[in-house]
């Protein structure tokens, strides 16, 4: 299995009172996949999921399963560690997990590699690496990388470097077999597909769905000169929707366009500035994507 293509890793939108808003969670997940994401992500760190209690992460997770089942779209899924892993048994519309390097302890490369080898063993469904060094604070080479891929159960790594290394240009110039490189920073992503990525796994593309779809399958189908162009859009929205801790700015457009009840996020997050949320939503309206419908 070689997961390509786009994903979403999906919001979780809140009510007016609060409440996790299952239904235009539901709705949003069917329109995601209508403008051409690939698949969805439940419980991706963009769902704020730390800030969700165990009945409403069970919710989300039944929600979005139910669309992915009526939608034939594979869905993976937030898990960082054995127990999250263990509750996605007897879930057969769960493709995969998307599992976090340990963030903060910093485990050294040896660590991380035995750490994926036990969960790879005992989860039920097939593990995507989370790798985000800039975030756990534990870089990962590209020799541990395909040590990880070497792994039974280990089926791909969402790739999102702080920026283009050489490291980068080493791992998708020649990537491991049957493995998918899945590109996870927005503002580079057309550089890690030009590159070779399989495809990538973006928030953004809750705001430029056919867009960030369209920049995927240029890439991929040899189209340099349109996906350039495109890509330089794409970055600069990226980079608005990112002004502020995801995935507060991406809500507010999102509830600008109507598409969601309320911009609400839970703490420690707070409301994405009004400025934040008009610059992002033009850079929005600016894109060339049929998804889009200006704030």
């Amino acid at each position: 299995m070689t997961l390509t293509g786009l994903y979403v890793p999906l919001i979780t939108p809140f009510d007016h009172t609060g409440e996790v808003a299952l239904d235009p969670l539901a709705a949003l997940a069917h329109e995601l996949l209508a403008a051409g994401a690939d698949g969805l992500v439940a419980l991706g760190t963009t769902a704020e999921p730390t800030a969700l209690t165990p009945d409403e992460r069970a919710a989300v997770l039944s929600v979005t399963a139910h669309v992915c089942r009526e939608s034939g779209a594979p869905l993976i899924v937030g898990a960082h560690n054995a127990e999250a892993l263990g509750a996605l048994a007897g879930q057969p519309e769960v493709t995969a997990a998307l599992t976090l390097v340990p963030p903060f302890i910093q485990p050294g490369e040896a660590g991380v590699l035995a750490y994926f080898d036990r969960l790879a063993t005992h989860s039920p469904v097939p593990l995507v690496v989370y790798d985000v060094p800039h975030r756990t604070g534990q870089p990962l080479s590209t020799e541990t990388l395909r040590r990880l891929a070497e792994l039974s159960g280990v089926v791909g790594v969402k790739y999102a470097p702080a920026s283009v290394t050489a490291d980068a240009v080493a791992l998708l110039t020649d990537p491991p077999a049957d493995f998918a490189v899945l590109g996870g920073a927005d503002q580079v992503i057309s550089p890690l597909l030009a590159l070779g990525a399989h495809g990538g796994i973006l928030a953004s593309a809750h705001v430029a769905t056919a867009a960030f779809a369209d920049l995927i399958a240029q890439w991929r189908g040899g189209d340099a000169t349109t996906a350039r162009a495109l890509g330089g859009e794409l970055a600069a929205l990226s980079t608005a929707l990112f002004a502020e801790p995801n995935p507060t700015v991406i809500k507010a457009v999102l509830h600008a366009q109507g598409r969601i009840p309320t911009a609400t996020v839970r703490l420690p997050l707070l409301p994405a500035d009004q400025r934040s949320m008009t610059a992002a939503a033009r850079r929005a309206a600016a894109v060339d994507g049929p998804a889009l419908r200006a704030a």
